[in-house]
């Protein structure tokens, strides 16, 4: 019954952005903290963003301080990640999930950063 749709993935170029969405739906949205992992080719899967489930809480990994943020719109029942500062490395699989990696995990959207 949870349904977790990510989009806004794409290909960008290395300095470009991106805002990922992701629409849940199926469960108390606004009861819930939220997070972004991703996988990139040949990596483990890695936490990215996470977020309280009124925002007053925000984790980023190291990676990604300061050129991401994660954000909520808990009246639309959507999670964002704005993406500034695309680096090649950043390329990989993005997935919207509930809670941690132990909740419902989206199908993921494919974000590419190449020239």
């Amino acid at each position: 019954q949870v349904q977790l749709v990510e989009s806004g993935g794409g290909l960008v170029q290395p300095g470009g952005s991106l805002r990922l969405s992701c629409a849940a739906s199926g469960f108390s949205f606004s009861t819930y903290g939220m997070s972004w992992y991703r996988q990139a080719p040949g990596k483990e899967r890695e936490l990215v963003a996470a977020i309280s489930s009124t925002g007053g809480i925000i984790n980023y990994a190291a990676s990604v301080k300061g050129r991401f943020t994660i954000s909520r719109d808990n009246a639309k029942n959507t999670l964002y990640l704005q993406m500034n500062s695309l680096k090649p490395e950043d390329t990989a699989v993005y997935y919207c999930v509930q809670g941690n990696r132990y909740g419902s995990w989206g199908q993921g959207t494919q974000v590419t950063v190449s020239s």
